[in-house]
């Protein structure tokens, strides 16, 4: 039987635009791109000797893609931090990995126009697989300087608790 939405009025799907990124229990600053999330199943091909010349096909290793974050160039040091965790030079023979938490979960927040989260992601056992600090600098360009990390994770889940929203209407006057 077919489940029916909660707000029926929606036929639109979500834009790409707004969103927010958390991680250890709060909102990371800034965050102005988030890469794809995408799983791939390697197909495994048998066959049995008793059937006929064609093979079977059957699921085998799931591999899930690393995900890339973006952002301005602040002070905010919650990027650096974490790619620290993984290797931070000059921190001494045998301390350069911290092996006790280089890892965390993530939360990814699609919203809809209204700001109201309206899907949500969780991402396993991240961790910072490249840092980019400074993009390439160019005094003749006009942009903004973007910091970048990608991470590697062990799978992710949609939180089947966020419901749909209702989305607010504007009361016409009377």
């Amino acid at each position: 039987m077919a489940q029916f939405s909660v707000n029926a009025q929606r036929f639109d799907p979500y834009k790409n635009f707004k969103f927010r990124v958390k991680w250890d229990g709060r909102y990371v600053a800034g965050i102005s791109k988030v890469g794809a999330l995408k799983r791939t199943t390697e197909v495994v091909t048998h066959r049995v000797g008793g059937d006929p010349s064609s093979a079977r096909l059957s699921p085998g290793q799931t591999k899930y893609d690393p995900i890339t974050l973006e952002r301005g160039v602040t002070h905010d040091k919650e990027f650096e931090q974490w790619a620290n965790k993984v290797w931070n030079y000059g921190s001494g023979l045998g301390s350069e990995v911290s092996l006790k938490d280089f890892r965390k979960d993530i939360i990814i927040e699609v919203m809809n126009e209204a700001g109201q989260v309206a899907i949500a992601y969780k991402v396993f056992r991240c961790w910072v697989s490249e840092f980019q600090s400074l993009p390439e600098l160019d005094a003749s360009a006009n942009a903004v300087a973007i910091q970048t990390i990608q991470l590697q994770n062990e799978g992710w889940e949609r939180d089947y608790d966020v419901t749909e929203p209702t989305e607010p209407s504007f009361l016409e006057p009377a």
